[in-house]
């Protein structure tokens, strides 16, 4: 018991890290690749950035880009950090083991992408705040599928 309260908590803290790394790079993303922030959002009106402009149906579509360049990014690192420090590797090869953490990983940001498009679109929900909803709703996915699947324990 005392082994799985720290990898969870190891989990949790590599997890904060690579979603920082995710919402930074979305959010920069969607100031300057596929401008989609809204005239509401946060990093509008606290961090200097530009309203896109665009209408929801639009905004969601270009919000949903840019958290998957986020989610690249964030995972590989989020791999390295939890093969090193929570997980156990060696269940598959090394390859595998990144195949089989991508999908797991892809098959949560799917969860959370389908959440960001439906808040924007229908909500008009800031894309910030769906940003958070989607780190939400894939840490629960993420760490199941890794704990039971990807690595040995």
């Amino acid at each position: 018991m005392r082994k799985l309260f720290w990898q969870i908590f190891k989990y949790g803290i590599i997890g904060v890290f690579a979603t920082i790394i995710n919402l930074v790079v979305a959010e920069i993303c969607a100031a300057y690749v596929w401008p989609c922030l809204g005239a509401d959002d946060l990093f509008v009106k606290y961090c200097g950035f530009s309203a896109s402009g665009v209408d929801d149906s639009v905004r969601a579509v270009l919000a949903v880009y840019c958290n998957l360049v986020g989610f690249f990014v964030a995972n590989v690192v989020c791999w390295l950090l939890n093969r090193k420090y929570v997980f156990t590797p060696g269940r598959h090869r090394w390859y595998m083991e990144y195949l089989y953490f991508l999908a797991g990983s892809g098959f949560a940001i799917a969860c959370g992408s389908a959440a960001i498009w439906a808040l924007v679109r229908y909500y008009g929900m800031q894309t910030t705040y769906s940003f958070v909803i989607n780190v939400m709703v894939s840490v629960a996915v993420n760490f199941v599928v890794r704990k039971l699947f990807v690595f040995k324990d």
